[in-house]
């Protein structure tokens, strides 16, 4: 584990930065392509891009900083909450933001909000993989003691001391990837909209609850009923997932080739 990809004088350059950089542009690039095949022009996605990065970059640190304020930031100058070329971003902070950013965007522009979210709903999970490849350079995320075959050990200066601990971040990246490609599946097969965007929401949140229980970085004090922040969040975003599904099925079906309804 080396947090530093590379440095250009005194200023460092972190491998979270890199991947997350990696992320979007990846995410942003798959729902541009992902758009024209229902006529959607590329250049709405593009112009969404700052609002969704500035909504969820905003909204996963603040929810980050609530969460581990005891653990990294009580004892520290306030100066430290910003500073995120190193790490510190929650993951469902980020997707409430980047939401957010986007129905106020949508809004404005008069596009059509669901068909939008169900072009970009598969590109989260993509750029969310790399995401926790990020975090798997950094150190954060990291899972509980184990000796299964393919644990990891970080340095003995990290909080895990050395010992051997399950690959969470791996995980989920890896199980990221799938997503991603069976949402895209999903999409060319759609049958109204918000589809896509309601699976997403149903199927993430049971993919992160599940990998949430191979967690380490929690302390008893940050978990509730024995459930992690992250579980808990995911009761939510499952819960109105499920409801969207419901909703939108109720709605004017789309044409078999995916196109929206006149």
């Amino acid at each position: 584990m080396d947090p530093i990809a590379f440095q250009i004088g005194s200023f460092q350059i972190y491998w979270y930065g890199v991947f997350t950089a990696l992320g979007f542009m990846a995410a942003f690039w798959t729902a541009g392509r992902r758009a024209m095949k229902i006529g959607v022009s590329p250049e709405s996605i593009m112009n969404l891009a700052p609002f969704i990065i500035g909504g969820a970059v905003v909204g996963a640190r603040l929810l980050y900083v609530f969460t581990y304020w005891d653990k990294e930031f009580a004892d520290k100058p306030l100066t430290e909450i910003f500073m995120l070329r190193r790490s510190g971003l929650v993951y469902y902070g980020g997707l409430i933001g980047a939401s957010l950013a986007t129905i106020f965007y949508c809004r404005y522009q008069k596009l059509a909000l669901w068909r939008i979210a169900d072009i970009t709903a598969p590109s989260i999970a993509l750029g969310h993989a790399f995401g926790r490849i990020g975090c798997l350079m950094t150190g954060c995320c990291y899972g509980k003691d184990t000796n299964v075959p393919w644990a990891i050990c970080f340095p003995h200066d990290h909080w895990t001391e050395g010992h051997p601990v399950h690959p969470t971040q791996i995980y989920e990246s890896a199980a990221n990837f799938a997503f991603y490609a069976g949402l895209a599946w999903v999409f060319k097969n759609r049958r109204f909209e918000g589809q896509v965007f309601a699976l997403y929401l149903i199927g993430y949140a049971i993919l992160r609850s599940t990998i949430e229980g191979f967690r380490g970085d929690y302390t008893p004090r940050e978990m509730f009923a024995g459930l992690t922040p992250g579980q808990l969040v995911s009761i939510g975003t499952a819960t109105t997932g499920v409801i969207l599904w419901f909703w939108h099925s109720h709605r004017a079906p789309l044409k078999p080739s995916g196109a929206a309804p006149a």
